[in-house]
């Protein structure tokens, strides 16, 4: 099958994903601290001060907010991607091939970035969402997406349900990142993806997933002005929901409170299943501010920031892959070894400059008209040869 060229790009799903790059690169950066014990979702064991109300803040608004919603962009894009294809010419079965292509592809990017630099890397397990449920995704009715999605949903919550009581005095959740050197820290680091995060990543976010492929049908993301009153009540409620869900995890991580062992485990469900919703109304925003923002119809929204966000989303596989490789250089004790006690506040500033270069990066990559390169490898991967020059967008 051909290349299906992107044309008409709208801009709400890619200023989702570059605002959500952030929230990843502030998730992500604290799994590197090591030598500071390991509590709730890996963040450090016992916080104080500053540290201790971040990991408050970041579990009410960030941590298992961020993946659910890059999880409903994917669900997003890969409905586009049929939509496309499916006008393009092809046939039921050629759409549902190239769904799987696609996540053929993802999941190579996604195991060798799990093997070179990142044990937890989701993009192999969107790769194998997108195999797997194929005919559910490109196919499915609303029912059948629903159900699937409430499935997904309910497994989840049984897999994190006891991540309130995580307390441990080890020197890090990952033993690559003590590893003494390079081949000691892939061969852990293989067995920390396959063993321990590909199937349970995958489980986790195909709710998120089935949920932007109803996203995508109703269109609210595609012509956000339209759907203002849709887009603003699914921001309410499920930002709301994220914050009352989260906040009690938050509060647990940061020390001021321990509940017992039945009510921990509810506050690990609760926090596990409002994320999603967190993840829906994160999107919504982005789709109110695009409404806001967009001076006419078809035209790139208004203010910098906003086209700097764009810019960085439609290379959002690119600065992905680009904060783990500044992450690894940074901080594993077989590279620089900065991680080693490192301050949770530090470790959240280190991941914002990392996303803020990101950002410029994707500016300037845009104004010259050139495609993130892991997005040019992931087309090369899909359709077997050299996509065309990507369309110079008006951008900052």
């Amino acid at each position: 099958m051909r290349d299906v060229p992107v044309t008409g790009r709208a801009p709400a799903p890619d200023l989702a994903r570059g605002a959500a790059l952030l929230l990843i690169a502030v998730a992500n950066a604290h799994t590197f601290v090591t030598h500071r014990g390991i509590g709730v979702r890996t963040y450090p064991l016992d916080p104080t001060g500053v540290d201790a109300w971040l990991a408050a803040v970041q579990l009410t608004l960030v941590d298992g907010r961020a993946y659910p919603l890059f999880a409903l962009l994917f669900g997003y894009g890969i409905a586009g991607l049929a939509r496309r294809a499916a006008r393009a010419g092809a046939g039921p079965d050629q759409v549902l091939a190239l769904v799987r292509r696609r996540g053929g592809a993802l999941f190579a990017v996604g195991a060798a970035h799990a093997v070179l630099l990142w044990h937890g890397d989701f993009v192999a397990a969107y790769g194998l969402i997108a195999v797997v449920l194929a005919p559910v995704l490109v196919r499915g009715s609303t029912a059948v997406l629903v159900l699937t999605g409430v499935a997904a949903t309910t497994l989840l919550a049984v897999l994190y349900a006891p991540v309130a009581l995580t307390r441990s005095d080890a020197a890090s959740a990952s033993p690559s990142l003590v590893a003494p050197d390079v081949v000691s820290a892939a061969v852990e680091r293989f067995g920390e993806w396959l063993f321990g995060n590909l199937l349970i990543s995958a489980v986790g976010l195909a709710g998120a997933a089935v949920a932007g492929v109803l996203v995508a049908r109703a269109g609210w993301l595609d012509d956000p002005a339209r759907h203002r009153r849709a887009l603003r009540r699914v921001a309410v409620a499920g930002i709301g929901a994220g914050v009352v869900g989260g906040l009690p995890l938050g509060l647990v991580a940061a020390g001021a409170w321990t509940p017992s062992a039945p009510v921990a485990l509810v506050v690990g469900v609760l926090h596990a299943v409002t994320g999603h919703a967190a993840g829906a109304g994160y999107a919504a925003l982005a789709g109110l501010v695009v409404a806001r923002r967009t001076r006419s119809a078809g035209a790139a929204p208004g203010g910098w920031v906003i086209r700097a966000l764009v810019a960085l989303g439609r290379r959002s596989l690119s600065g992905y892959l680009a904060q783990s490789v500044a992450f690894v250089a940074l901080f594993p004790a077989w590279t620089l070894g900065l991680g080693a006690g490192l301050p949770l506040w530090a470790a959240t500033l280190c991941g914002a400059g990392v996303w803020l270069v990101t950002v410029v990066v994707a500016v300037v990559a845009g104004r010259r008209g050139h495609r993130g390169p892991a997005e040019v490898l992931l087309r090369r991967l899909t359709y077997g040869r050299t996509p065309a020059p990507a369309h110079r967008p008006a951008g900052p």
